[in-house]
């Protein structure tokens, strides 16, 4: 059987558009004479959908674009994700995956694991299917499931989360092959995990596997797309491209591998999902061009490179702002980085502005010292010139912060972390220095010194990020333990780390939960992010340790 996946990039919610876009994706692979053409999860209305599906009308008008796609199947097997309506009791709708056989409907098969952790809130809105779906066509029983349906391995999900388990119950069935239809969010190392559990399940049942998956960017969350077939012999027969819409048509008569991802490192996979989070978030919030401020310093320049290959470097505007305590090698790297990007390049000095903005407060402030006050009204009065750039001329404003210091509070509210996206926001500041190598060795665009320097706010004299901050690679250590792995403070000072460092970055985390929820929407690329997987209370009196 010759058999499509059609790895699609949806927008959540252009009903339209998604239709549109699977009907050409169904006529590519009919020219491929392909037998059966499958979607991800969710294909018309695109994965998340959250809340829409509470508005009156959407799940309707979502219904009447099935019989488009049956249509434009005609002569063809089609496998589709779709929300359909629940005619009993509990929640009412069903994560629904269809089969359209030559334009008529064969099956429905409802989602039965329904994750509800992390970013996930299917139980919010789904109710369970109560049997694994199964289907004739061309003489081969298939096996319909959706995403977690398979995921109910041990090891592999938090904890036993699930009583039954959909593969299995298909195992008995006698299927001949199984597919699975996924929205399934990236993190570094997921197309590996994913891998080896899919491999696992086919030599399990004893049946070809073939995974689907959505790609692209939907808000915090990247879809690497990655798609994959993998036979009970244990054998990889098919993947989709990394990162990128791919039709893949595999033949299971003549067995030729069609291997379209490419062998990344977890760095490489990093600045993949990075470039494809930013161009879709872009893209589909209608943004044509961005503006970043350039500090000189290693995150803007990463953020800057990033942006250039996401948007094209006619697209992207640096500003250079600089002030008082401003180092004169900041304006020459962030001229020199944007000279080599070949970006849009201003500048705008703050300097007469913290002045008459100091001179208007004096009265208020009297005669008491200056202190971290008057260091959060330079980054204010810098944030304050980028959004007026942004509104004046239409540009994303790109927030340039890395996880570390985001997670400890190492930024100012209305000042750096202004934006409508955190790019670097679930990245370590180790990680920024590999990413900002990597580009360097590729292509030469940072300055040298970006590199080298000393990481500096530059709001005081002779200020280093070290003054406030623990070293880097320490503090990136206990974050991931802490945030990403959640470990009790007692766990992580046994492993070596020194237990008053560990206990003030702890509180810090803590304390500045306030300014995370106010912070733009951050790309999630590690398994913790800041933002819907991560839902703590700003008020509330527990610090660990």
């Amino acid at each position: 059987m010759r058999i499509a996946m059609g790895q699609i990039d949806p927008l959540v919610g252009d009903l339209e558009g998604n239709t549109r876009e699977i009907c050409e994706f169904i006529e590519r692979a009919k020219k491929a004479n392909a037998e059966l053409v499958i979607f991800p999860e969710l294909s018309i209305m695109g994965y998340p959908p959250r809340d829409l599906l509470d508005k009156r009308g959407f799940v309707a008008d979502s219904l009447r674009y099935w019989e488009r796609i049956a249509h434009a199947g005609k002569g063809i097997g089609v496998i589709f994700g779709v929300v359909s309506v629940n005619e009993g009791c509990g929640k009412p709708l069903h994560n629904s995956a269809v089969f359209y056989e030559d334009g008529r409907l064969r099956c429905i098969a409802h989602k039965m694991l329904l994750p509800s952790y992390d970013v996930f809130d299917e139980e919010r809105y789904f109710e369970p299917g109560k049997a694994a779906g199964w289907v004739d066509f061309r003489g081969k029983r298939i096996g319909i499931t959706i995403c977690e349906d398979a995921w109910n391995v041990p090891g592999y999900l938090p904890g036993p989360l699930y009583s039954v388990d959909p593969v299995c119950e298909l195992g008995k069935a006698s299927v001949d092959l199984i597919v699975n239809i996924s929205a399934s969010p990236y993190h570094v190392g997921k197309p590996h995990l994913v891998g080896q559990l899919l491999k696992r399940q086919a030599a399990c049942v004893g049946a070809p596997i073939i995974y689907v998956n959505q790609v692209g960017g939907n808000d915090e969350l990247i879809f690497h797309g990655h798609s994959m077939i993998w036979d009970e012999r244990g054998r990889l027969c098919a993947t989709g491209a990394d990162f990128a819409e791919d039709l893949v048509v595999y033949d299971t008569g003549s067995g030729d591998c069609e291997l379209h991802a490419s062998d990344y490192d977890h760095i490489s996979e990093v600045i993949g999902a990075l470039t494809l989070g930013l161009r879709d978030y872009a893209r589909k919030c209608s943004f044509k061009r961005a503006v970043i401020g350039l500090s000189g310093g290693v995150d803007s320049a990463l953020t800057a490179c990033l942006a250039a290959i996401a948007l094209g470097a006619e697209n992207v505007l640096g500003v250079s702002m600089p002030g008082p305590f401003n180092a004169p090698e900041s304006l020459a790297d962030a001229r020199e980085l944007a000279a080599r990007l070949g970006i849009g390049f201003e500048v705008v000095a703050i300097d007469e502005l913290f002045s008459t903005v100091l001179k208007s407060l004096k009265p208020i402030f009297n005669d008491l010292p200056h202190d971290f006050t008057e260091e959060n009204l330079q980054a204010r009065l810098r944030g304050m010139v980028l959004m007026s750039i942004s509104n004046k001329f239409g540009r994303l404003l790109l927030s340039t912060g890395n996880k570390s210091e985001i997670a400890v509070g190492y930024c100012t509210l209305y000042g750096d972390m202004n934006g409508g996206l955190a790019v670097l926001g679930d990245v370590p500041k180790t990680m920024v220095y590999e990413l900002a190598h990597r580009l360097n060795d590729q292509h030469g665009w940072i300055p040298e010194r970006i590199l080298t320097r000393a990481p500096s706010a530059e709001l005081r004299p002779n200020q280093t990020d070290q003054d406030t901050l623990p070293p880097y690679e320490i503090l990136d250590a206990i974050l991931a333990e802490y945030v990403e792995q959640r470990l009790p403070v007692k766990q992580i000072i046994a492993r070596g780390f020194d237990p008053e460092t560990v206990r003030w970055v702890v509180k810090r985390v803590t304390l500045n939960e306030y300014k995370r929820w106010q912070a733009p929407p951050i790309l999630r690329v590690t398994t913790k992010a800041f933002g819907i997987g991560r839902r703590n209370p700003i008020a509330q009196g527990y610090i660990e340790g």
